[in-house]
């Protein structure tokens, strides 16, 4: 066992378990074993399971294990002082009391002089947890980073250095493509990104809530994959049920998580705040010139705003055809798109009178959730775009993306939009339909006239040679009828979804 684990007793280790995260633990396997010194760099949004996922693993691997976290809004002083405990503990089981460091280097130092005693044939796993946080103003560290890596651990074949923190932006300008001394010299990078459906179906499993996959489903429309977020669902309570409890009582743990989000997240908080909420306001996406009508800053400044809103997972961008070409951003967080359109127009009511214990139960009945639930699912799909494709048997190398045409206002034609289309490599485009209903969907004669419009206009608009196939992504399965068998080439349903 490791030395030392701070925050972790021997007890938490042996009864806890990584669910899901296969590839992730794969890659800090071969990490761990290989027989050169490691960088690994681990990024993602916060309560995404980073800690944990680093934390757990290592605890299973033999080896001295260091760790160390960065305070938020703390000061370099705080910052060096709890360093230099975490040294007395990994290294010296807090036998020894070392002498408080003044500076990133002299932390260093002392960090190196002890690794240089450990013995030799042993692992020595240093991680650096919320490294951003630790990079106050003028605080030298990534200077001292940069020469500690390169003059000295670098040569230390048993040494992997993690660094690791949820402000993914920071992580991937200032360590990934670092200009200095550390350019290029990140070995491993891990964006943990949240559960997909299978994982979130384990993870629920493993906590002891029995729901099926269309109950889960409308949790993950409301919260996402979020492990910090699903370890509150309550065994028991259906899927309404847990979301009126999470998101629209005083004490709910996603009441006002957003804030704190975003808080944690970006520096400037008020302006990505400011952007989320206007992509989120346009449910086929905004463009990037109507983005700036609305905001004083443009250019490189807006460019770095939705790089940083995009890295953190919250939005996604694509590209347009016809008379409104160009750049458009969408909201993919679930949580984010959920808290915006449902929770955030009735918090200041809240906060004069609870809502009632029943808000939510009501609300899921009407027609304005069933509307947005099914731009909820397509965003969901997008992100299972591998389980959509093995599904509707899509060969490998195929390309996917949304489509849409807009046409000029002189010209007398109907515009179309597709919600996921794959360009395949042999000679064929599958367009999709993404369908979301509680019951079996009907392909009726208006629907089937409506797939015929737009498969018609793409063919004209993007002069296609390429068989057309048009398939149906639907939460519950298609019902079979005679426009169905004559239209429908493929289909892929809710359970696809959950494939792992």
């Amino acid at each position: 066992m490791f030395i030392q684990i701070p925050y972790l007793m021997k007890s938490d280790m042996e009864t806890k378990e990584i669910i899901g995260r296969d590839k992730e633990k794969e890659k800090l396997q071969k990490a761990f074993f290989s027989k050169e010194s490691e960088f690994i760099a681990v990024y993602g949004r916060r309560r995404i399971g980073k800690t944990f996922l680093i934390r757990h693993f290592f605890s299973k691997q033999k080896g001295v294990f260091f760790q160390v976290s960065g305070i938020h809004y703390a000061d370099l002083k705080v910052q060096l002082k709890e360093f230099k405990k975490e040294i007395e503990r990994a290294f010296y089981n807090e036998k020894v009391e070392l002498k408080a460091p003044d500076t990133w280097m002299e932390a260093f130092e002392m960090l190196t002089n002890s690794i240089s005693m450990s013995d030799k044939n042993k692992k020595i796993v240093l991680f650096l947890d919320e490294f951003p946080w630790m990079a106050t103003r003028k605080s030298g560290l990534l200077q001292a980073l940069d020469y500690f890596w390169n003059r000295f651990w670098v040569d230390l074949t048993n040494v992997k250095l993690i660094i690791c923190g949820s402000a993914a932006s920071w992580i991937i300008k200032n360590i990934l493509n670092n200009k200095g001394g550390l350019h290029n010299r990140v070995t491993l990078k891990l964006n943990l990104e949240p559960f997909s459906l299978h994982e979130t179906k384990l993870y629920l499993k493993y906590l002891g809530v029995k729901l099926d996959n269309y109950q889960i489903l409308t949790l993950y429309m409301c919260i996402g994959g979020v492990p910090f977020y699903l370890k509150s669902i309550e065994k028991g309570l259906s899927a309404v049920q847990n979301i009126n409890h999470l998101c629209f009582k005083k004490d709910g743990l996603l009441a006002t998580e957003f804030k704190e989000l975003f808080t944690s997240l970006f520096e400037e908080r008020g302006q990505h705040e400011t952007l989320i909420k206007l992509i989120a306001s346009k449910r086929n996406g905004i463009s990037r010139v109507e983005l700036e009508k609305h905001i004083q800053h443009k250019g490189g400044t807006l460019t770095s705003w939705l790089k940083e809103l995009e890295t953190a997972g919250f939005i996604s961008s694509f590209l347009s055809f016809g008379k409104e070409r160009g750049t458009y951003y969408k909201i993919i967080d679930e949580y984010t798109l959920f808290y915006l359109t449902w929770v955030h127009p009735n918090s200041q009511s809240r906060l004069q009178k609870e809502i009632t214990s029943h808000y939510w139960e009501i609300i899921s009945q009407t027609p304005a959730w069933k509307a947005w639930s099914g731009y909820a699912f397509e965003s969901i799909c997008y992100k299972h775009i591998n389980n959509i494709q093995k599904a509707l048997n899509v060969p490998e190398g195929s390309s996917a993306t949304t489509w849409r045409y807009v046409p000029p206002k002189k010209i007398e034609e109907e515009g179309a939009q597709i919600d996921l289309l794959f360009d395949r490599p042999d000679s064929s485009i599958t367009l999709c339909e993404i369908k979301y209903s509680s019951d079996h969907f009907v392909v009726d004669k208006a629907e089937a006239k409506e797939l015929l419009r737009k498969k018609s206009v793409y063919q004209k608009i993007m002069k296609t040679k390429k068989h057309i196939f048009v398939s149906m992504i639907t939460a519950s399965r298609l019902k079979k009828n005679m426009y169905s068998e004559e239209l429908i080439d493929s289909e892929a349903t809710l359970d696809d979804l959950f494939n792992c």
